[in-house]
């Protein structure tokens, strides 16, 4: 029986945005070693909730490279503010970069994709933001559930050629998180089933393995990458 290598991307194009500091340059990282060629854009190089230069991004990274396979929409974030005093501007940006970006990025790349026997692999870096309470943080927490809803979405739409799907991400252990949670950092991961907050690589072998013909007939599916989930507060009330 033929064995294939199903980490080797060789010869595949990969799109990362937010793709240089964090989790998005351990993605674009990870790609790279298993031989992919990759785009890692910040900010800087394209702001991905202006449709135009989305538009400039995606028709540069066909010429330079011929095709697309994957993109990974890992830009996103927000400040913390509570809902009551955020003002409506925050709440607008908060959705653009968290929302709406990775729909126009996914719409321009899917154009390029549907004319590829291959087709391609799109990933949305979703979060735990969206599936529970998000106090401090409700229009990301908004945007990020939207963003869930959208993978299933247009994974149906877009079908066969075109596979869709998000990963909700737990807490992960980046310098951002070290800083906010500071000396409780360690009394939180233990909060974690797993006892430890993700890492950076930790997501990006996940999206390699959404990326990879080893997930094949995987589409509109939400892959929970939390380590367990958090454990429920009520527990610790019987404890007590």
């Amino acid at each position: 029986m033929e064995v294939h290598n199903f980490s080797d991307f060789s010869d595949r194009v990969v799109l990362v945005t937010g793709g240089t500091r964090g989790i998005g340059a351990a993605i674009a990282k990870q790609f790279a070693g298993n031989g992919a060629q990759v785009v890692a854009i910040g900010r800087a190089d394209a702001d991905v909730r202006d449709p135009e230069q989305v538009d400039r991004l995606i028709t540069t990274v066909v010429e330079r490279h011929g095709r697309l396979d994957v993109v990974v929409n890992n830009a996103g974030g927000t400040p913390y503010a509570e809902a009551a005093t955020a003002s409506p501007r925050l709440h607008a940006k908060v959705i653009e970069l968290n929302l709406l970006a990775p729909l126009h990025v996914s719409q321009r790349a899917n154009a390029v994709m549907q004319t590829q026997e291959s087709g391609g692999s799109i990933i949305m870096i979703g979060s735990v933001s969206g599936t529970r309470p998000s106090p401090g943080t409700a229009a990301y927490g908004a945007a990020k559930a939207g963003l869930h809803h959208l993978a299933t979405t247009l994974a149906v739409e877009w079908a066969p050629r075109v596979r869709v799907n998000s990963i909700i991400v737990g807490l992960v252990a980046t310098p951002a998180a070290r800083e906010h949670y500071g000396e409780n950092l360690e009394q939180v991961s233990r909060s974690i089933p797993m006892g430890r907050m993700a890492t950076p690589q930790d997501v990006a072998a996940a999206c390699l393995f959404l990326a990879s013909p080893l997930s094949a007939y995987i589409t509109g599916a939400s892959l929970a990458l939390h380590g367990g989930g958090e454990r429920p507060a009520y527990l610790s009330s019987l404890a007590a």
